[in-house]
């Protein structure tokens, strides 16, 4: 998506379109209705946020293990929600 701005819009609204720039949204500055700048990241900007990013997914992913490092690994076990003679039945009733 293309964002279009004018200058005094751009002005008031920076730190909103670089980081939609950093998002990769294209930036586009108007003066006087005709394209006068692209505002684009850097390479180096890009894969700071990549890595920030990554590195909360990270933190987000083993935030539990602490209060179930005490299961044992068969509390996580999920039953089968039918047998195979339930689901077999079940097929033959839907489709004959």
């Amino acid at each position: 998506m293309t964002i279009h701005v004018n200058i005094g819009e751009a002005k008031t609204r920076l730190s909103e379109l670089l980081a939609a720039a950093a998002r990769g949204e294209e930036v586009v500055v108007d003066k006087a209705g005709v394209p006068f700048a692209t505002i684009v990241p850097r390479p180096e900007a890009l894969a700071l946020e990549r890595d920030a990013r990554a590195a909360k997914r990270k933190a987000a992913f083993g935030c539990l293990a602490d209060k179930y490092k005490n299961f044992p690994p068969e509390a996580f076990d999920i039953p089968p929600s039918m047998t195979e003679a339930e689901l077999e039945e079940r097929f033959t009733r839907k489709f004959g």
